[in-house]
């Protein structure tokens, strides 16, 4: 790009500095009020004409009002988007100007002779758990906290830390999706299995998730084992532990964030069994990370390395020492995300997400090591898990197993945090193609899009589908018209 024109990074930050300055309630043109709905990271204020909350599994009711305002919207020319909690970071949940609808959730069906549990697609995990709880089962891959919707895992095709499991969507026994056109069809690795690859990760491009089969396995009581570790130790310990030990039921990892000791001490906890299982499970109760490090010390490590090593001595040493860790695999996942909620309007959390070779782990620690600490963000945490090959979605990030690495960053909400995101963002981007890696996209959307080639080599394939699939592009969202339109 000539260095007097106008550069797409040039324009992306003269777009930060608009939308961080139109955050109203609302916006009015002439005499219509649109509603503005925004996302988890709260630097995507976006207008839509129209917000409909609708509920229940594949009802005729659902069905026929989704089907007249697919036909209403197709006639004006405007998007449409089906979410739940928007807790993506990008608009890839907003319609801009469009219909924008939120699923809700109702009670699951469950199948204990299959392992199956039929769930429509705004249903919470927290809602599944509570049912299959008191059944002595839980779900075989889920999101690390429950308060988002099954649906949207799907879309996303979101992984958990259950090993030694792929993405959520190796565990969808068939869905069933409203297309564009209002025909409701099933999909599966067998039926429509061109569709399923597409909607698995497909963001909701291809139509409106309804309900899904999904499968669920046996409750356990599991005990954990920390080890502390160098982290050029990390990657071969964790893989030997989650593909090379039949007990590993589940498994992350984590490393020191402060300075003095960035990405070089690391912590891997692995979960087994109890060798004697109770007759009686106890309830799921919330658990987990906050069970070791309390919402304030994790907040306290903004502007302050004494709280960061604080913080890693508590995940280190007191924990342990203070009690046994034994949960049902339930507990283990029925967190809140909401308990790290940040409070602060000055600031934003920011997630990223890459997905590293196992072989090169230790080259993405020398990258992250010369790349994040000079940000103007503050790092607050690194969770390392395993995701196993993915074979059937088109837009797949592990196409091989992969480690990977889910990162917590801190943002000041203003445009000079929103352009230092960007810069970094891209940096590492760069770095983890250059690996063989690539990078997660329900976050802010600061890729090139000579990096998303890179990173998901199908990526053509997707949007000529997309295209065929939905003409009219009736299914749209900030992530197409940014990445893919």
């Amino acid at each position: 790009m000539p260095k007097d024109g106008f550069s797409r990074r040039a324009v992306l930050k003269g777009g930060a500095l608009l939308s961080l300055g139109c955050a109203f309630p609302s916006v009015v043109y002439g005499a219509e009020r649109r509603t503005v709905l925004n996302d988890a990271s709260r630097l995507n204020p976006t207008p839509v004409l129209r917000h409909l909350t609708l509920g229940g599994r594949g009802s005729t009711v659902l069905l026929e009002t989704l089907r007249v305002e697919l036909k209403a919207a197709a006639a004006e020319g405007r998007p449409v988007c089906a979410s739940a909690a928007r807790h993506s970071m990008g608009g890839q949940s907003i319609p801009r100007d469009g219909l924008a609808v939120t699923l809700t959730g109702d009670q699951p069906e469950v199948d204990s002779a299959t392992l199956t549990c039929r769930v429509s697609a705004g249903t919470r995990w927290s809602q599944v758990i509570r049912r299959l709880d008191p059944l002595g089962l839980s779900p075989a891959v889920m999101q690390s906290n429950h308060d988002f919707a099954v649906g949207s895992t799907f879309c996303v095709n979101a992984h958990g830390w259950p090993a030694p499991h792929g993405p959520f969507g190796s565990t969808v026994r068939s869905l069933r999706l409203l297309l564009v056109d209002g025909t409701l069809v099933t999909c599966s690795p067998a039926e429509n299995a061109e569709l399923f690859g597409l909607a698995m990760g497909g963001y909701g491009l291809f139509g409106i998730l309804i309900d899904l089969d999904i499968a669920v396995t046996p409750n356990l009581v599991l005990v954990p084992v920390v080890q502390r570790m160098e982290a050029g130790r990390f990657a071969q310990a964790f893989m030997e532990a989650v593909e090379g030990d039949p007990q590993t039921r589940m498994a992350y990892g984590r490393m020191s964030v402060a300075r003095k000791s960035f990405f070089r001490d690391a912590l891997l906890t692995v979960y087994r069994p109890l060798d004697k299982q109770p007759a009686t499970l106890p309830a799921a109760v919330s658990g987990g990370f906050l069970n070791t490090v309390s919402r304030d010390i994790y907040r306290a490590q903004i502007g302050n390395e004494t709280a960061k090593h604080a913080r890693w001595l508590a995940e280190t040493r007191l924990n342990p020492a203070l009690g046994s860790g034994i949960a049902t695999r339930n507990s283990l996942m029925n967190e809140p995300v909401s308990n790290l909620a940040n409070t602060d309007m000055r600031r934003t959390d920011i997630l990223h997400e890459y997905f590293v070779p196992p072989e090169r782990f230790d080259d993405f620690l020398e990258a992250c090591r010369a790349i994040i600490p000079k940000a103007r963000a503050e790092f607050l945490n690194l969770t390392l898990r395993y995701v196993g090959a993915d074979p059937v979605a088109v837009m797949a990030y592990a196409p091989s197993p992969r480690i990977a690495a889910v990162m917590s960053f801190s943002q000041e909400a203003s445009p000079v945090g929103e352009v230092d995101m960007m810069q970094v963002t891209e940096q590492l981007i760069d770095r983890v193609v250059g690996l063989g890696g690539t990078f997660y996209l329900p976050y802010r959307l600061h890729a090139r899009r000579d990096q998303i080639a890179a990173g998901y080599p199908r990526l053509a394939e997707f949007i000529a589908a997309k295209r065929r699939y939905d003409p009219g592009l009736l299914f749209r969202n900030a992530m197409w018209s940014t990445y893919f339109a």
